[in-house]
């Protein structure tokens, strides 16, 4: 089996700490998939769909192709709804950083009916997985962000400092991290385009973005074309 993984650098290298460097898993950088790779592939991972979703239809032809899409900020029911329904198949799976090298991948169907395929290339990787619904955030990614943003409104209303809130909710639910060493991890401007999302998808109070998370995201924006 053939498997194409494409995404920006660091994201690549987490995967690649997770699955290794087998001669039957291809990384590629660059956004443009060789055509002649992608003809002989069995699978890609496309960790670039999350920021540009329009990628999604240089795999309109494929048919025998599996493509596991990085979507977590919407949903593959909202991806085909914009661009189409691809003639290969999608799986959904959150690749936010941070959540690809752990013990369990994060997947959904567009199609129940897609399972065998979604577990042969499982198989291939050696990776155990659990399916979630097809829905924006779908849930470890809905759950973190949502604790970090209740973690700003703590931090905006001077009960505590990031240290101390970091650190209570390590002590006090044993996760690896803090809401704010996890923002940063999966990065600000992630966080908060999830939190929008969630906003958009749900009208839930509960992801009603904090001002001082969102001063944070427009300042990194900000600054972000000084920087390249």
């Amino acid at each position: 089996m053939l498997i194409l993984v494409t995404g920006p650098a660091q994201m690549l290298a987490e995967f690649a700490e997770r699955f290794g460097e087998p001669a039957e898993i291809h990384y590629h950088t660059v956004e443009a998939l060789p055509e002649a790779d992608l003809k002989k592939a069995d699978a890609v991972l496309d960790l670039w769909l999350d920021s540009h979703p329009e990628r999604i239809q240089q795999y309109q032809r494929l048919e025998g192709l599996t493509v596991f899409c990085n979507v977590p900020k919407s949903s593959l029911a909202g991806l085909v709804a914009r661009w189409g329904r691809p003639s290969c198949t999608l799986v959904g799976i959150n690749a936010l950083s941070g959540f690809i090298n752990r013990p369990l991948l994060e997947l959904s169907l567009l199609e129940e009916g897609d399972l065998p395929r979604l577990k042969t290339v499982c198989a291939a990787l050696g990776a155990d997985y659990r399916l979630v619904q097809d829905r924006v955030g779908m849930v470890t990614p809905r759950v973190i962000c949502q604790i970090i943003n209740e973690a700003y409104y703590t931090l905006q209303e001077g009960t505590a400092s990031r240290q101390d809130i970091d650190l209570g909710m390590q002590l006090g639910t044993n996760y690896p991290l803090g809401p704010f060493a996890w923002s940063q991890k999966i990065g600000i401007k992630h966080v908060y385009e999830l939190l929008e999302a969630l906003w958009q998808d749900t009208g839930d109070e509960r992801y009603k973005i904090c001002p001082l998370l969102k001063r944070e995201y427009l300042l990194q924006e900000a600054a972000e074309p000084a920087q390249m």
